[in-house]
């Protein structure tokens, strides 16, 4: 009975707190009760006996995707007039795709019939000593290692194609050169001054970053071209 009331309870407030997500107005409250809402089902997966599952949607996706979530919303810089502006235009769309889910939901109640002993398959037996974490672990890492460690190179590969997929070269990034800074002299970046007390910057004249020595032949080159373009002036 308890069980129960704690299922009912925790199902009511996992379809309310869904349903806020959708109609909340402020993102920021849409993402608190998506949190809301994984607490909810995290609950309902610790009466079925699913505690791993149960903790995988508290510690990850609450701890870390929903978070972010949160930081992301409340980082950006949100029009709220421009979101609302085209809520008319694609509501009829919105409200056809939501009636094709619904019709789904019902010819999938429709057809669904439960077996006769599904009491006891919903409560599926585990093996003496041994609980469902670990049981698990087991099955994953000691049955199927090779499955679960094929899968992982396959995500792998995945994510690495990704990147190159989307990896552009961009024309005037500065990049570091590690070598250029261990291998540069002392008087390249250091200048040792005499100063008089009371003596400010602009007097000593220190520029941050330092300028760049222009060599003679440069000065001359210039000085050539100045007189070549503009001596007719």
């Amino acid at each position: 009975m308890i069980v129960t009331g704690f299922f009912y309870l925790f199902a009511t407030l996992l379809l309310g707190s869904a349903t806020a997500v959708v109609t909340a107005r402020n993102p920021v409250h849409a993402v608190l009760f998506l949190i809301l809402a994984f607490f909810n089902a995290a609950g309902l997966f610790l009466l079925a006996g699913a505690e791993f599952l149960a903790m995988i949607l508290a510690i990850v996706y609450v701890g870390a995707v929903a978070v972010l979530f949160l930081f992301v919303v409340m980082m950006l810089d949100v029009d709220f007039v421009q979101l609302r502006e085209g809520f008319q235009k694609y509501a009829p769309v919105g409200a056809g795709v939501g009636l094709v889910l619904f019709a789904e939901l019902l010819s999938v109640y429709h057809v669904w019939t439960p077996v006769a002993d599904h009491a006891s398959l919903a409560m599926n037996p585990m093996p003496a000593q041994l609980d469902n974490t670990r049981a698990l672990g087991q099955i994953l890492y000691t049955d199927y290692a090779f499955l679960f460690e094929v899968s992982g190179l396959i995500l792998l590969v995945a994510m690495i194609g990704a990147i190159v997929l989307t990896h552009r070269e961009r024309v005037g990034t500065k990049r570091q050169n590690i070598t250029a800074q261990q291998t540069r002299a002392v008087g390249d970046t250091l200048e040792v001054l005499n100063p008089r007390s009371g003596a400010g910057v602009a007097e000593l004249g220190i520029y941050r970053p330092k300028p760049v020595a222009v060599p003679a032949d440069a000065d001359e080159h210039a000085h050539e071209d100045t007189h070549a373009h503009g001596g007719g002036h």
